[in-house]
């Protein structure tokens, strides 16, 4: 990682087939395509996955990035990658498997949706800050004097 990428992200989406038979429901693949295409978009990124549970950081990046302020519930991860993006860290994917069973998963249909729109919310967020047309504690320098 060293050189390559201060965050590393696992992709569980190689093949929709491949992911669809690991047990992902529907509905789940088709928001995670849908937010990662936003995601990608709006942050300048090119991932398969901005969803998955697997991750590896960098020292500096956990330094940097004024996560303490983030959200207690699932868009913490997203608001967490936003602000990876904004404060100019490089972030990066590789294949992981995806492994999906009853226990593996505590977010359901509502819940998602929730997640879902809490992440618009945060790309919002970072377009507005990134733009310097509106300031949020999430995107604050906390290193500089």
């Amino acid at each position: 990682m060293t050189g390559v990428c201060d965050v590393m992200l696992g992709s569980r989406i190689r093949t929709r087939s491949e992911t669809l038979r690991s047990g992902m429901p529907l509905y789940k693949y088709l928001f995670n395509r849908m937010l990662t295409i936003t995601e990608n978009f709006i942050l300048g990124q090119n991932l398969g996955d901005f969803h998955s549970g697997f991750r590896v950081y960098q020292r500096e990046v956990l330094e940097k990035i004024p996560y303490l302020l983030n959200s207690d519930d699932f868009v913490f991860d997203s608001q967490f990658l936003a602000q990876a993006a904004y404060f100019g860290f490089k972030i990066a994917d590789a294949p992981v498997p995806c492994r999906y069973f009853k226990e593996a998963s505590s977010i359901n249909l509502s819940r998602s949706i929730r997640y879902g729109l809490l992440t618009l919310y945060t790309m919002l967020q970072y377009i507005l800050a990134k733009y310097k047309l509106a300031k949020f504690d999430i995107f604050k320098n906390t290193t500089q004097k």
